[in-house]
């Protein structure tokens, strides 16, 4: 066996450990939650609820950005795309948040361009960029969180706002090499920008690839994530 069948069949084991993973971890977050059920009212809604449902989020955002990379190098994440309501798509993706936006204090809203009602887009795969994005907005955010959309150039743009302290500047001036994404110091990977990236680039339309791009400021002061879709 060569170096590279080798390789390849480590990624295959990877990936399909990574998918145990994920239906374990399903398994907990409804167990969670139906025991949740049964607390008295006055026991849920705790911090630690709160810090509990972030970080179920948070793994399982991991685990779908695995799993989505693994399909993507194997050639076996096809994007299907089809017009969607973008008012819909936008508030499905932050009612999924809301019992940690309301243990945070985080006013989460969103701003919806009326000129531009409808997206083009593989629902599920950028369904799974806008949860990591929210979901890492939501570490950083002191109160507030908005997820706007508008048209820019023939383009739809989906933009999450934060008023934390933004992105650190190092990050911004190097978001197209993912390895100078890597911060041991804070955590980051750069992982969620770089399968971030990866999946805008799958949606492409007369020769236009999408993409995405962070910087600090907007309505909110903090970390702006975008992503263009043609």
């Amino acid at each position: 066996m060569n170096t590279h069948e080798q390789a390849l069949d480590f990624s295959t084991v990877i990936a399909s450990t990574v998918h145990d993973m994920k239906n374990s971890l399903t398994l907990l977050m409804q167990a969670h939650a139906q025991w949740l059920a049964r607390l008295p009212q006055a026991q849920q809604g705790t911090p630690e609820q709160g810090v509990m449902e972030f970080e179920f989020a948070h793994l399982n955002g991991m685990l779908v950005q695995l799993l989505g990379l693994y399909k993507l190098g194997v050639n076996q994440l096809p994007v299907q795309p089809g017009y969607h309501e973008l008012d819909d798509f936008i508030e499905a993706q932050l009612v999924s948040h809301q019992d940690v936006f309301v243990s945070r204090g985080i006013a989460a809203t969103y701003e919806v361009d009326p000129l531009t009602p409808l997206g083009f887009f593989d629902r599920e795969l950028i369904a799974s960029v806008l949860a990591n994005c929210i979901n890492n907005a939501i570490r950083y955010a002191r109160h507030a969180l908005l997820v706007s959309v508008h048209d820019e150039g023939g383009q739809t743009v989906l933009t999450i706002n934060d008023d934390g302290e933004g992105y650190p500047q190092q990050m911004i001036d190097n978001q197209a090499d993912y390895v100078q994404g890597i911060n041991h110091s804070s955590g980051s990977t750069g992982l969620g920008l770089y399968f971030a990236g990866r999946i805008a680039a799958l949606h492409q339309r007369n020769g236009v690839c999408g993409r995405t791009e962070i910087r600090n400021g907007g309505p909110l002061g903090g970390g702006v994530f975008s992503i263009y879709l043609p």
